[in-house]
């Protein structure tokens, strides 16, 4: 029984993770119905940020204080990517056709990846997370450890998904955040201004990309400029599972992913934890498009 409990609890803590990129893919295909492809890439990004920060400011000694500092470096670089992103690479093509836009997509995430593995950005060897902070068990569950770390994971996704709720549905910003994914034109008609919220968008997605980075890299202590391509598929499934442009069914499927990624590997084989994401991608296409909490949308002709 403790083997599976772990299982349960790994399962929660990498579904956390993937819960945080998956609501980034969400936020923006629900302005923009784009799928940002790039979004993984500014997950890796996080992780080197942070790296680099680490390696940089050498004094500091693995703490709670230390793994925040960090983290908040890597949180602020993230957000400029995001909005340089959105601003020169996005905003230019925005009514263009949809493949373009696409096309862009691809473009920007092969250009951050194969930049990134340039010998003066940080390499194309992995290279070994530096620890942020002391990891230690906290308490067991029927047997089964919980590290901080985990808490950690568990505590920040929590922390960051409610301040996303408040911001969409509690701010001014919010509600043109709201708006602005009924109808572009309407929302910029009614004085909502759309390229300020859209670039808002990918800042908050860049934001959660870059935690998602750092904690990702912290559960499996290492650092690679490919990283992001799998996380952001894997990711990406959860948003469609969960129902993409639903943030609540983002964090569901994540959650999910994270679960059936942990039991695959505990009960039948390490070798398909990879394969179970496109497995479960193919059913929910096949069986539920819209997925678990999202809404078919009719479109008229």
């Amino acid at each position: 029984m403790s083997e599976f409990v772990q299982h349960i609890i790994n399962g929660i803590s990498l579904g956390s993770v993937y819960a945080l990129i998956a609501v980034g893919y969400s936020m923006v295909y629900g302005i923009l119905q784009l799928i940002n492809f790039a979004h993984g890439d500014v997950v890796m990004l996080g992780a080197v940020f942070a790296y680099f920060s680490a390696k940089q400011i050498q004094t500091l000694q693995p703490s709670i204080s230390t793994f925040f500092l960090i983290l908040l470096i890597s949180m602020v670089l993230c957000a400029v990517v995001g909005f340089l992103i959105e601003r020169f690479a996005y905003r230019p093509i925005r009514n263009s056709p949809r493949m373009n836009c696409l096309i862009t997509a691809i473009g920007v995430s092969l250009f951050i990846q194969y930049f990134t593995q340039l010998e003066f950005a940080f390499g194309a060897i992995p290279q070994p997370f530096p620890e942020l902070m002391v990891r230690e068990i906290a308490f067991t569950i029927m047997g089964a450890p919980v590290s901080n770390l985990q808490l950690m994971v568990l505590g920040l996704s929590i922390f960051f998904v409610l301040i996303l709720q408040w911001i969409v549905y509690r701010t001014k910003l919010g509600k043109g955040m709201r708006a602005v994914s009924e109808s572009t034109e309407v929302a910029a008609m009614l004085g909502v201004p759309v390229n300020r919220v859209i670039a808002f968008t990918f800042i908050i997605g860049s934001i959660l990309a870059a935690a998602a980075g750092i904690l990702s890299s912290m559960m499996y202590p290492r650092v690679d400029a490919m990283m992001g391509s799998l996380l952001g598929l894997k990711a990406f499934v959860a948003a469609v599972l969960g129902g993409i442009g639903s943030l609540p069914g983002a964090v569901l499927g994540g959650v999910l992913m994270g679960l059936a990624e942990s039991l695959t590997v505990g009960y039948l084989s390490s070798a398909f934890r990879d394969a179970i994401a496109f497995a479960i991608l193919i059913v929910v296409l096949l069986i539920r498009p819209s997925g678990l909490l999202g809404k078919m949308r009719m479109e008229k002709v």
